[in-house]
């Protein structure tokens, strides 16, 4: 390295923002709340003073089966309950560096502390109290259920548990350790006098199983609580921690973001207001870290993937069911996984897909029944179960996507045989059976674009809120299917199966309805010309050939990439929180690095200002949808590195291809690219000043800044500097 390099990224460090949420005063509301979760089980904490509130879930409590819908429902709360009132020096946090809520305060000369998290090592909440002088702490605790259940208080533990309508069972459990003092049973729950600590332990579990084989069910949810808690009342706290943090830490520290900045000192609410006067690239860099770490507290292997709201919800009734739809937002949940180096974290997301195809082959829905492949609504619940609004029958094809994503980062043969192409191929043979031929084109005979469609009144055409009427050749539908037939070719080609039929399908691919350009220059939404201009729909589904497909780059269709953004300036720079997380990818995709930024700054506005942000920094569509965090941060990404662009049959990994004027000098460590690489690159003054490229697979690519183009090849386990 040398001095220059030495010295920049000394200084970018000394500089640092510290990777935390914090703020003056405790949350007045659920938006205000903070997350924890360890993919499984998760919480919202309100750091109350006189009453602290943890209003937690675990991710597989829903309603409905394989048929019906269903929704995702809230566990319940637990309350403790303060003699103080008046208080000194509060602050409440949100450690991103090691998934910990802590509360802190004065009250009467004495400073008492809380320190919340929830371990994946061990599987439950633990919420350690304390004080700094003996004797002092004491505190009433309740739990209390969002569902009909029967609550039991003993010496021992306090419990909810009961029964869903769907015979689902739950329980939820606590646990107490103190350090001196005494508990006192009370008849809803435990009153703690005269301590110096107290720890908490929350343990909640359904009788759900991840499997269709055995029909969702498994052991009951007390021998589940009963094994957690049993363990982890047996590890010294600090122990505990520190396998809390090592899990965490192993997987948040593997990228990092580091852009200028010095509001720090301020708390979060007041940064997020200070950012609208002057936009601050290191609270863009928070941002960003806070999309890793909510899909980390999320979305863990052998789980479920995130739900709309991640797993985090008190709704009874929440919108959209809370749950999974494939015409964006659970696809956007994921687009971060792979590149910020969370490959693990998309697990649970495949798992899904994996599930969901085995229960649409056997339950036969008769309007989305398939000789061939499987077809989906746009609603899901985890066991396959749908909303039977909106057909989605390129849906799967979407989903399979995400297989040869995960591919073609981490070059998993097996994965690619065994998993991958399997899916690609079977539905492949679905869409090459059900396309029709016409004008010499093979279109699709009932496509759509999400959510609306172009109606006739008084004979003018107008977009319609929620039209699904079928419309062949809608552009949506086109690229898809596309992508599909690309991703099955460039598998089949790898693998060296089934030649002929990957032949056949090339040619097919090759006749398929492309991308067109309309008589305002706009890439054509519907097969017909009959965009409007002045339509801001929030679904921009036409541009997915942009992102997150490949079919449409500024470098190899560049009359259809300024078509793109001809279409994606028409729908303006506004719209649901989810929507401008797309419109950023999509704008980092066409290398326009200060329109990016612009809509990543309308993203960041508070929603009480009518913009797109809790003071949480939750994203809000309204109301709250977690795809909006996690767009953000996976078009952060694209702004800095891209690789889904191919050249001669060879990944083309481009450098800060979007960087905004605003993060005029900064580095990021830990990005993957695809092809196999792992990259670091430092900027300066606006422009690159090396990447490291760290080759994980030994196959050469084609490295691109700007104009400049090398082909390289590291051997695997290698780096090169590349200046």
């Amino acid at each position: 390295m040398n001095v220059l390099r030495l010295f920049f990224c000394l200084a970018c460090f000394a500089h640092a923002a510290p990777l935390e949420l914090w703020y003056r005063q405790e949350a007045k509301n659920w938006q205000e709340a903070l997350p924890v979760g360890n993919g499984r089980l998760g919480a919202m904490i309100f750091g109350g003073v006189a009453k602290e509130r943890l209003q937690f879930n675990e991710q597989s409590l829903w309603t409905g089966d394989e048929i019906t819908m269903g929704c995702y429902q809230p566990f319940g709360d637990v309350y403790l309950d303060f003699p103080h009132q008046n208080v000194t020096d509060y602050r409440r946090s949100l450690s991103l560096d090691d998934a910990t809520h802590r509360v802190s305060y004065v009250s009467d000369g004495v400073r008492y502390q809380r320190e919340m998290l929830s371990s994946y090592p061990h599987q439950c909440i633990v919420l350690r109290l304390s004080c700094d002088q003996p004797g002092k702490l004491q505190f009433r605790i309740r739990l209390k259920s969002a569902q009909k259940a029967t609550a039991g208080v003993t010496k021992q533990a306090l419990t909810s548990r009961g029964t869903l309508a769907n015979g689902l069972a739950f329980e939820a459990q606590i646990r107490c350790q103190l350090q001196g003092g005494k508990l006192e049973v009370t008849t809803d729950g435990w009153n703690i006098q005269g301590a110096q600590e107290a720890i908490i332990y929350l343990s909640a579990a359904t009788s759900f199983a991840n499997d269709p084989d055995k029909k969702w069910r498994g052991s009951a949810p007390e021998s589940k609580n009963q094994q957690v808690l049993a363990k982890v009342m047996k590890i010294p706290y600090q122990e505990l921690v520190a396998s809390h943090r090592q899990d965490y830490q192993q997987l948040f520290q593997r990228c990092s973001l580091e852009l200028e900045g010095h509001a720090a000192e301020l708390p979060t609410d007041e940064r997020l207001l200070a950012y609208q006067k002057k936009p601050e690239p290191a609270f863009d860099a928070l941002f960003f870290q806070y999309g890793r770490y909510l899909l980390i507290s999320s979305s863990r292997p052998g789980g479920l993937p995130a739900n709309l709201q991640g797993i985090w919800n008190a709704d009874m009734k929440p919108a959209w069911y809370c749950g999974y739809t494939t015409n964006i937002n659970v696809e956007m949940n994921y687009w971060l996984a792979e590149p910020t180096n969370l490959s693990e974290c998309h697990q649970p997301l495949l798992t899904w897909i994996e599930n969901l195809a085995k229960v649409r082959k056997k339950n036969q829905q008769p309007a989305i029944a398939t000789d061939r492949g499987w077809m989906i609504y746009s609603t899901n619940n985890p066991m396959g179960g749908n909303s039977t609004w909106g057909i989605h029958r390129p849906g799967s094809a979407w989903l399979s996507q995400h297989f040869w994503t995960h591919y073609t980062y981490q070059g998993d043969l097996d994965f690619l045989r065994k998993r991958a192409y399997p899916m690609l191929k079977e539905l492949t043979q679905y869409w090459e059976s059900y396309l029709v031929k016409d004008h010499g084109k093979w279109i699709t005979p009932t496509g759509w674009s999400p959510e609306h469609g172009p109606v006739k009144v008084k004979n003018r055409i107008v977009m319609k809120e929620g039209d699904r009427t079928p419309r062949p050749g809608a552009s949506y539908d086109q690229q898809i299917v596309w992508d599909l037939f690309t991703n099955f070719i460039e598998a089949s080609t790898v693998l060296n199966l089934d030649p002929d039929y990957r032949e056949k399908i090339i040619a097919m691919r090759r006749d398929l309805l492309g991308p067109q350009i309309g008589r305002w220059g706009q890439l054509q939404e519907w097969r017909e010309d009959v965009d409007d201009p002045k339509c801001r729909h929030r679904h921009v589904s036409h541009l997915f050939a942009v992102h997150p497909g490949r079919q449409i780059t500024p470098v190899t269709t560049p009359e259809l990439a300024k078509a793109a953004a001809v279409s994606l300036s028409a729908r303006g720079d506004s719209g649901t929180g989810w929507s401008i997380a797309w419109k950023i990818n999509f704008w980092a995709r066409l290398a326009e690095g200060e329109r990016t930024h612009r809509l990543l700054r309308n993203l960041l506005t508070p929603a009480t200002k009518g913009g797109r942000v809790y003071f949480n920094l939750f994203d809000t569509h309204p109301p709250f949808q977690i795809d909006g965090n996690f767009g953000a941060t996976a078009g952060m990404t694209e702004m800095l590195l891209q690789s889904h662009a191919q050249e001669n049959g060879l990944p083309v990994i481009d450098l800060l291809p979007a960087l905004p004027p605003l993060w005029k000098s900064g580095s990021i460590q830990g990005l993957r690219a695809r092809g196999g690489y792992q990259i670091d690159i430092a900027w300066t003054d606006g422009k690159l000043h090396n990447a490291k490229i760290h080759s994980l697979s030994g196959k050469p690519c084609l490295v691109r800044y700007g104009s400049r183009k090398e082909k390289i090849t590291i051997a695997r386990g290698q780096s090169k500097l590349w200046q």
